[in-house]
C-alpha cells in the first residue's frame, strides 16, 4: 500500500488518503467515528445545525475514537462564524469547508492548530484557497451529491492540480478502486468519498434513504436549485422531477422553491419522507449495491486502487 501513503496520509494524520464526505444531517459521530477507526478521515458535518448538537457529536466522536476527524462548515449557513469558533474551542484537528469561501476564518483556525481543506469547484477558488493559507483543496466535480458546481471530476482536477502546490483531493463521482486509481493518475494526493458511505451499516440514515440509493440507476439522480443558484443533486422522486421541471419551465421562483425545500433533507435522513424530503445523492449512486461496515468499504476500495496502481 506505499502508493497510498501520501502527503495526504502525513496532514490528516490517517492511514488511508481518504476523507469522508461531510453530508448535512448525515454525517455524525457515529459515521465519522467509523470511517476514522478504519483509516479513513471522518467527518462531522456542521450544515445548518445549532451548536449545541454539533458540540455534543465532536464530544461524542471524541469518546468513540482515538483518531482524528475533522468537522465540516457549510459557509452559508446562518451560524457558520459560531461554528467556526466552536471547532478551535473544541480541539478539532481538521476542517473541510463548502458552499463559499472560508478565508476570514482560516488565520485562526491556522494559529490554533486546525488543517484547513476547503471544497472548491473551480481553479480560481483553489488558488485563493492556498494563497490564505489552506493545507489543501477538495476539487470536488459536478457528480457529487448536494451542492455542486458545473465542472466534472475528470476536468477539474488535473486543472486544479497544475495550478496549485499544495496537495489536491478530488471528488465526485469516487465509488471504488478504480476512481481512486483515477484520481491519482488526474494528480490527486487523496479522495473524498460520500455516497458510498449512504450505504454504510453505521450510517444512520433513514432506511428508506439507503434503499433508495441501492436501487438507483445510472440515470437516477437529478440537480434541482438552479434558479436559486445553488444547484444540489438528489436521487430522482416524484419531488425533486416536479421541482426541476418548475424551474425549467418558469413556474416556481426562488422563494417558492426555497419554502417548499427548506428541511427537506431533514424529512429525507430522519423520516424518509418521500413525499417532502429530498435525498441529496451522487451520480455515482448506480455502482453502490449493498450495505457493508465502514472498515470493508475502506479496505475494499483502497486494495483496489492498491492493486490497480501497481
Amino acid at each position: 500500500m506505499t502508493k497510498l501513503n501520501t502527503s495526504i496520509c502525513d496532514i490528516l494524520g490517517t492511514r488511508y488518503p481518504l476523507i469522508q464526505g461531510g453530508m448535512a444531517w448525515i454525517a455524525e459521530s457515529t459515521l465519522a467515528s467509523a470511517v476514522s477507526n478504519a483509516g479513513g478521515l471522518g467527518i462531522i458535518a456542521g450544515g445548518s445545525a445549532p451548536i449545541d448538537y454539533l458540540r455534543n457529536e465532536i464530544r461524542k466522536c471524541k469518546e468513540l475514537t482515538d483518531k482524528p476527524f475533522g468537522v465540516n462548515i457549510m459557509l452559508m449557513s446562518d451560524n457558520a462564524e459560531d461554528l467556526a469558533q466552536l471547532v478551535i474551542d473544541e480541539g478539532v484537528q481538521v476542517v473541510t469547508t463548502g458552499a463559499g469561501n472560508p478565508g476570514k476564518y482560516i488565520a485562526a483556525w491556522k494559529e490554533a492548530g486546525v488543517k484547513v481543506i476547503p471544497v472548491v469547484p473551480s481553479v480560481a477558488l483553489a488558488k485563493r484557497m492556498e494563497r490564505s493559507g489552506a493545507d489543501a483543496v477538495i476539487a470536488e466535480g459536478t457528480e457529487s451529491g448536494g451542492h455542486i458546481g458545473e465542472n466534472t471530476t475528470m476536468c477539474l482536477v488535473p486543472q486544479v492540480v497544475d495550478a496549485l502546490s499544495i496537495p489536491v483531493i478530488a471528488a465526485g463521482g469516487i465509488a471504488d478502486g478504480r476512481g481512486v486509481a483515477a484520481s491519482f493518475m488526474l494528480g490527486a494526493k487523496g479522495v473524498q468519498i460520500g455516497t458510498r458511505f449512504l450505504a454504510s451499516e453505521e450510517c444512520v440514515i433513514h432506511p428508506t434513504y439507503k434503499e433508495l440509493v441501492i436501487k438507483a440507476k445510472d440515470t437516477d439522480s437529478i440537480v434541482t436549485g438552479r434558479s436559486t443558484g445553488h444547484p444540489c443533486r438528489n436521487v430522482k422522486t416524484k419531488l425533486t422531477k416536479k421541482l426541476a421541471s418548475n424551474e425549467m419551465n418558469g413556474t416556481i421562483s426562488p422563494d417558492e422553491f426555497e419554502k417548499l425545500t427548506v428541511g427537506s433533507l431533514r424529512k429525507a435522513v430522519q423520516d424518509g419522507n418521500l413525499e417532502e424530503g429530498t435525498f441529496l445523492c451522487g451520480s455515482i449512486a448506480g455502482m453502490v449495491n449493498e450495505v457493508k461496515p465502514c472498515k470493508d468499504i475502506i479496505e475494499e476500495i483502497m486494495a483496489q486502487a492498491s492493486e490497480l496502481l501497481d
